[in-house]
């Protein structure tokens, strides 16, 4: 039986003889019951997995040269507790990191209002798992359910297919087969990757008409569809308005990193997009140039990125230069979203988390839109992992479905 946030808090409620006090009571008292029920758990054990992703196609290269091939290989790590229960992520430390929170009830470690507590975070995703079975509930309720359950997804795969050399005869179709593959398998957005003249193609003029050529392409193959472009950073600004202006035709959702950000240069993007009358949103912050962990230091506030990066991210998008922010996932840490979020929220921007380019990634990624809102659409990434169940989630009108199984809905089967 699939429950609403509604009646998985009335169930909680109820158990704890609760139902008679007022709604801010209610609250206060459930998130009680909850912390009461994670300190009867004690981590037992960890166990540790490595896994491999399995691509339904051979997937190109992007701008910047690197082919991504078939999927790649990822570790995953379970823990289990005294009673039995367990929660797993994938997990990027050495299992020495892990010793020091055996027998640490998981109350210590998680909290139900905040998420981890700093001392555990190499633990953070595994928590919201865990927790989840503990308390037979799925990790966006936990996170607050302040989204929608039905979340937009696009396929994150469409990168250079036309340029493999086993695809040279076939050209452009084979990017709009590459769509047509992954439309079958439930998706109507498409993520298309530009850039072909900075490395890839020369001279440079063709590898932008060859980007041009596959959008109209795809467009034509899938008139329904909404089609998001990606250049990596690899276009100047005339190029960009070049791009957009052949284009305008296609309806393009959004263009992410056409270019380094540049106040400047995103306001004159901003002038011809509407000069030509188009909607396209500009989609930029995946990439850290400038590194906590290339300075030496610990994480900040924003994980990894550095300060003064997001923030001038933040400026750009309180003067309206760029639309959505695609901080990546694992980079921020998956509690620190709830802290950042609502500063995104106050400036007006939605985000879209960087997810590419392990499968369990978008799963996390949609969990986290429908705990917190405030998610415009999820990068998807199509392909499974052997050993990890996801039938739990399905896709229906292009968007991914939220399963109500506890923690992240994804079953490991190793075993």
């Amino acid at each position: 039986m699939n429950l609403t946030r509604r009646e998985l808090i009335a169930q909680t409620v109820a158990a704890a003889g609760l139902s008679a006090l007022a709604p801010n009571e209610t609250i206060a008292a459930e998130r009680d019951a909850w912390r009461r029920e994670l300190a009867r758990h004690k981590i037992a054990r960890f166990d540790s997995f490595h896994l491999q992703d399995r691509f339904p196609r051979r997937v190109g290269a992007n701008a910047n040269g690197s082919v991504q091939n078939y999927g790649g290989g990822f570790r995953v790590r379970r823990a289990t507790t005294d009673s039995g229960k367990s929660g797993w992520s994938m997990s990027y430390q050495d299992d020495a990191v892990f010793e020091p929170y055996i027998g640490a009830t998981v109350s210590d470690l998680f909290d139900v209002e905040t998420g981890v507590r700093e001392e555990a975070r190499p633990l953070d995703r595994i928590l919201y798992d865990l927790a989840g079975s503990i308390l037979n509930m799925p990790a966006y309720v936990i996170l607050g359910a302040r989204g929608p359950k039905n979340i937009p997804i696009y396929s994150g795969s469409i990168y250079f297919d036309d340029l493999l050399p086993d695809n040279a005869e076939r050209g452009i179709s084979a990017v709009v087969d590459a769509c047509r593959q992954d439309y079958q398998a439930g998706y109507r957005a498409f993520k298309l990757k530009m850039g072909r003249g900075k490395q890839m193609m020369t001279p440079r003029e063709d590898g932008l008409k060859r980007d041009i050529e596959v959008v109209r392409a795809v467009r034509r193959a899938l008139p329904d569809a909404r089609i998001l472009v990606d250049a990596n950073d690899a276009y100047t600004l005339d190029e960009t308005i070049h791009f957009l202006t052949e284009t305008r035709e296609c309806n393009l959702y959004w263009i992410e990193e056409p270019f380094e950000e540049d106040e400047d240069q995103l306001k004159r993007l901003k002038g011809a997009i509407a000069h030509l009358g188009l909607s396209t949103l500009i989609a930029d912050g995946e990439a850290r140039r400038e590194s906590r962990n290339r300075q030496g230091l610990p994480p900040g506030g924003y994980g990894d990125y550095t300060e003064a990066f997001v923030e001038n991210l933040m400026s750009l998008a309180e003067k309206k230069l760029v639309d959505v922010l695609l901080l990546d996932l694992d980079i921020i840490g998956y509690s620190r979203w709830r802290t950042i979020m609502p500063e995104f929220e106050r400036a007006g921007v939605p985000v879209s988390p960087h997810t590419w380019a392990w499968t369990p990634r978008s799963y996390y990624a949609a969990q986290l839109a429908g705990g917190l809102g405030n998610v415009l659409i999820v990068e998807g990434i199509p392909g499974q992992a052997e050993g990890i169940d996801y039938s739990a989630y399905s896709k229906r009108n292009g968007d991914l479905i939220l399963p109500d199984q506890p923690g992240f809905g994804l079953a490991l089967e190793l075993e």
